[in-house]
């Protein structure tokens, strides 16, 4: 078959001028196919804020050439040439191209930019993060309070024998039968208001971290030693805030508590103890939370590795991993726990029992104090309510956090490139 005479440059030109018509050199450009990715929207809001070099530029492209040709014009094998209807469209930052035909809207304008794909955004401002943040602390811790107030119960070391239970289920069926429908509730109001907060920094804090320390120790690659480090520091600024709200929580929870409102319960414990009893277990829960968000993270981003190593916002691989890496840190630093709830409750019966007299302090004490009391099971009281409380707890913060965080960064980029 005889071959046909490729055509001239300014057949070419002209060719793709007519396939580009006359938009205005402002409006971005829609790709039927996959699109170069968020980068190359991001980029293109960029341009529009007045940086000419960071935006995505039309690349005209004689036939035969670009992606998928060899160097004399013809196309490599399996590979599509590139028709003079089509456009190369190269991303200004270097992180992406794409190829595509361009559309036009009804009023001869680019149709927008479309993602195809739903990638999670990696340049997420700390607005968006301390947002999506809060939103999936507040979600986190009130969504599953009322197991959270079994398990409290359950990890008491002398229990009223009014208050002794089996199993979670027995224990919720029997404390709403027994005390109210919305006694596993006391305290929850506390919760949401150190959890927002808290929650904010908390993940504000991982992200920059992780980026930061993912760069230097791996250039920019997916690094566990990064996630654990970045989990570690965050936890101090979480726990800080956290803390107080823990304490007065867990007095509320417990079997006969006799404080009647959260007010009530700040102002006796300031009255009685003092300021310091709102930080008694601060040391003690640092070191229950920072290795139990050390192997949180870790395990989160291993599992994301494995189910979604593209990183796309993909909601069921968030909610699998939330909910491994909850059930393996929870169910490996339930001893701390049960110390923490031991400095926290101060409990009279537990305490006098062993001669105990003034208040617990000190993890130290705590170990040796949950020895005595309970032995080496003691050390496990409520395992089985704490891991049931952290898997979907967990699974949700992930959840709710990512897609926040998809959702805040899509909306300011689209807004963006709006205008």
């Amino acid at each position: 078959m005889k071959r046909k005479k490729p055509l001239d440059l300014a057949d070419k030109a002209a060719s793709l001028r007519s396939a580009e018509g006359a938009a205005s050199e402002r409006d971005p450009p829609a790709l039927s196919g996959r699109a170069a990715g968020a980068s190359c929207i991001s980029c293109w809001g960029r341009r529009r804020d007045k940086e000419p070099n960071q935006g995505v530029r039309r690349v005209q492209v004689p036939l035969g050439q670009g992606p998928g040709s060899s160097e004399k014009g013809a196309p490599r094998s399996g590979a599509r040439s590139i028709q003079p209807s089509r456009l190369f469209l190269s991303c200004g930052c270097g992180r992406g191209a794409a190829r595509g035909v361009l559309r036009r809207g009804a009023a001869g304008r680019p149709d927008p930019p479309r993602r195809v794909s739903p990638d999670l955004p990696s340049g997420a401002s700390l607005r968006t993060h301390m947002a999506a943040g809060a939103v999936a602390g507040i979600m986190e811790h009130t969504v599953m309070y009322p197991v959270d107030s079994v398990k409290t119960r359950m990890q008491s070391l002398q229990p009223d024998p009014k208050a002794q239970y089996r199993s979670v289920y027995e224990a919720l069926k029997k404390i709403i039968l027994t005390e109210g429908i919305w006694r596993p509730l006391r305290g929850i109001n506390v919760t949401m208001l150190g959890a927002g907060p808290a929650h904010a920094m908390y993940f504000a804090c991982y992200e920059k971290l992780k980026k930061t320390l993912s760069e230097t120790i791996q250039h920019g690659g997916n690094s566990h030693l990064a996630n654990g480090v970045a989990g570690s520091v965050a936890t101090l600024l979480h726990d800080a805030v956290m803390n107080p709200a823990e304490v007065v929580k867990q007095r509320m929870q417990m079997f006969n508590s006799p404080y009647k409102s959260v007010l009530a319960c700040v102002r006796t414990v300031q009255k009685t103890e003092g300021f310091g009893a709102f930080y008694r277990s601060y040391t003690t829960q640092l070191t229950m939370n920072v290795p139990f968000q050390a192997i949180h993270f870790i395990t989160y981003e291993f599992m994301q590795e494995q189910i979604n190593p593209r990183r796309e916002y993909n909601p069921r691989s968030h909610i699998v991993s939330g909910a491994v890496a909850g059930a393996v840190a929870a169910a490996a630093t339930t001893p701390l726990d049960v110390c923490k709830t031991l400095l926290n409750t101060q409990e009279n019966t537990a305490l006098s029992s062993v001669n105990i007299s003034g208040h617990l302090s000190g993890m130290v004490n705590a170990f040796k104090t949950v020895y005595r009391l309970g032995g080496i099971p003691g050390y496990f009281k409520g395992v089985q309510a704490r891991v049931i409380y952290q898997m979907p707890s967990t699974a949700i913060a992930w959840s709710v956090y990512e897609f926040f965080k998809y959702f805040l960064t899509k909306h300011k980029l689209e807004k963006r490139a709006a205008f």
